[in-house]
């Protein structure tokens, strides 16, 4: 019998993050019972209800602020990791619970530093290295953050298993900027969150948002390498041929907040530009429904999930051809230049007028959601398990 442990170490405001951890645990707890003993720790209360009908075993593990601070320290000072490992096990509670279930391996999906801090057998996620491959932007590049980002995921690849991935692009990232053998990463596409399985409006919807008839959507907090000036300048480039183009964004304000507003009343879109701000979850699946199409000129990758979520709906989507986002969509999707204003205007104006193309892009993305989803995504994460309990 197998013994597999799955820490969930964050709580609903980590948004994608803990979408992803929740497609994890649905995973886990599918692998069969008479091959494997399935153990969760888990840090947050919020995990509390969704753990309520799960039949394995139940740790609670709180993540206090002492170990942060250890580890803030140990690098600092550029101390030796197998050090702090060893020192850990007597002094950090958390480390002490992880270890003290003896599981085979331990799955880590926050890309969370406690994968190598924790002397345990390690799986762990990176999601993706753009404070690498985009350091034009300050939300990586800041020198803080890119220095916490190498020294954790340099640590991950050295003292861990295994190293799972989104995508073949994001596989070759790891293997490039750390030095890893190809043998030991393993790629787990996306799946769309679980919330975007609901197929009926919310009660209140139309109260809480008055929605254009027909408009296109982007669900992005406002960081600058979310791009939306460049959305916005492509919907103020089509105004004189596209009168009736609406736009709606989604999400909170980042650093590239103010400029997107500057953008919005330099161009004198007022009317043709809605900002709803953050949206509970249960609102997202109507707000796709609803949409035109999903234009998402983001800068960063490897993949991301908002094309997943407008695939299972239904929704057309046009989409950045950078990094791993060609593979993730296929031909489901229209590609551009996420530069180029130009580019992200033909896309909308194509996607607002050609009803054929919007009807074949939907059919397109549904028959791509079908071939992966959770059930494709559990069957590929326990082969992955096996393979690294067997190396």
């Amino acid at each position: 019998m197998r013994r597999v442990g799955l820490y969930l170490g964050v709580d609903p405001s980590a948004g994608g993050m803990y979408q992803y951890n929740l497609a994890v645990f649905d995973a886990v707890r599918a692998l069969p019972p008479d091959q494997y003993r399935v153990v969760i720790a888990f840090s947050s209360p919020a995990w509390a209800r969704e753990l309520d009908d799960f039949d394995g075993k139940v740790v609670p593990a709180p993540n206090g602020i002492w170990r942060r601070l250890f580890w803030k320290v140990w690098r600092m000072f550029d101390l030796p990791i197998a050090a702090g490992r060893t020192l850990s096990a007597y002094l950090d509670p958390l480390v002490r619970t992880l270890q003290k279930e003896e599981c085979d391996l331990w799955i880590f999906p926050s890309q969370d530093a406690l994968a190598f801090q924790a002397a345990v057998p390690a799986l762990a996620a990176i999601h993706d290295l753009m404070h690498r491959y985009e350091r034009r932007f300050p939300e990586v590049a800041e020198q803080s953050i890119y220095v916490y980002r190498e020294w954790s995921y340099r640590n991950i690849c050295s003292w861990t298993r295994g190293i799972v991935v989104d995508s073949a692009v994001g596989k070759q990232q790891v293997m490039e900027s750390y030095g890893q053998a190809g043998d030991r990463i393993f790629v787990l596409p996306y799946i769309p969150p679980r919330y975007m399985h609901e197929q009926k409006a919310p009660d209140g919807f139309d109260a809480r948002y008055r929605l254009p008839d027909k408009f296109i959507l982007y669900p992005a907090h406002f960081w600058e390498h979310k791009n939306h000036k460049r959305l916005i300048g492509a919907i103020g480039r089509l105004q004189e041929v596209l009168p009736d183009l609406r736009l709606v964004l989604v999400g909170s304000a980042k650093n590239g907040y103010r400029s997107a507003i500057s953008e919005i009343q330099r161009l004198k879109l007022e009317t043709e530009i809605i900002i709803l701000g953050h949206v509970a979850d249960a609102d997202m699946p109507e707000l796709y429904r609803r949409a035109r199409a999903l234009v998402m000129p983001t800068h960063f990758g490897p993949t991301n999930i908002p094309p997943l979520e407008a695939f299972l709906v239904g929704c057309p989507v046009a989409v950045s051809a950078i990094y791993g986002i060609p593979e993730q969509v296929g031909h489901a999707a229209l590609l551009f230049d996420p530069e180029s204003i130009e580019e992200i205007a033909n896309c909308i104006a194509r996607l607002w007028t050609d009803d054929a193309l919007c009807v074949r892009l939907a059919a397109q993305g549904k028959e791509r959601a079908a071939a992966w989803g959770q059930d494709q995504f559990n069957t590929r994460l326990r082969e992955i398990i096996d393979v690294v309990l067997c190396s």
